[in-house]
């Protein structure tokens, strides 16, 4: 009895041990969002959110608001997903715990979300927002085309003429056709021509110089341009 006893014990101990450890590094991923795009999880695949009124490095978020949005915290830093941009840091909190951060803004996770996929958290009142890959565009060269802009993937990105400036008017079939670049937050540089629109289910859609930009179905990989004036409405963007 007391040997069974001690065997339990020892098999809760390693249990134990092997949670802290795993906590300790969490796994850091992407997922595609129908809605908010490509968006950064932490361990079984829950969503990470970034909060505006945090600075670069330095974390706001203490006490209740802790509580309700518990800090991803690290013991050794964590590695981005294979290929996806930018840095990962640690941040010391008050109590001497160290916050993960992505290009500098602390991450957390929100005790509203039950499940991987969830995304409840998203826009709570107007500072708390799933965090998207960066950068947003880059610039891309294809040859009679001269420069023209990309999303993370490669893939070209074009604007709609009928579109007015800080308005999509693509949804149903055009929006299958032409799917929108989404972006859960955009935090642009000071002088950025990016931006975002809202669209009417409520997604953020990146914008250039107020352009609404899209993606083309029938490209396939990156550096394809097929969709370059299509019904003289559709163009790649220009930088």
């Amino acid at each position: 009895m007391t040997q069974t006893k001690t065997v339990r014990t020892a098999a809760l101990a390693l249990f134990v041990c092997s949670a802290l450890a795993n906590a300790a590094t969490p796994q850091l991923d992407l997922r595609q969002d129908a809605r908010l795009g490509s968006i950064l999880t932490g361990d079984k695949g829950m969503t990470l959110y970034l909060y505006t009124k945090d600075e670069p490095g330095v974390t706001n978020c203490y006490e209740q608001c802790a509580v309700a949005w518990p800090p991803l915290l690290a013991d050794a830093l964590p590695k981005l997903p294979a290929g996806m941009p930018g840095k990962v840091t640690l941040v010391k909190r008050k109590d001497g715990a160290q916050q993960v951060a992505y290009n500098g803004w602390p991450l957390y996770y929100w005790v509203r979300d039950q499940k991987a996929g969830d995304t409840t958290g998203q826009d709570v009142g107007k500072v708390w927002y799933a965090v998207n890959p960066a950068p947003t565009v880059s610039t891309s060269k294809g040859g009679e085309l001269g420069d023209y802009l990309v999303a993370p993937n490669g893939m070209t990105l074009y604007l709609f003429t009928k579109d007015e400036k800080g308005v999509s008017t693509c949804y149903d079939g055009c929006a299958a056709a032409w799917p929108p670049l989404l972006s859960a937050y955009l935090s642009a540089e000071k002088g950025s021509k990016l931006g975002t629109t809202a669209r009417k289910d409520g997604a953020l859609q990146v914008t250039y110089d107020g352009q609404p930009l899209y993606f083309w179905a029938k490209d396939r990989k990156p550096g394809d341009t097929t969709g370059q004036n299509v019904g003289k409405v559709w163009f790649v963007v220009k930088p």
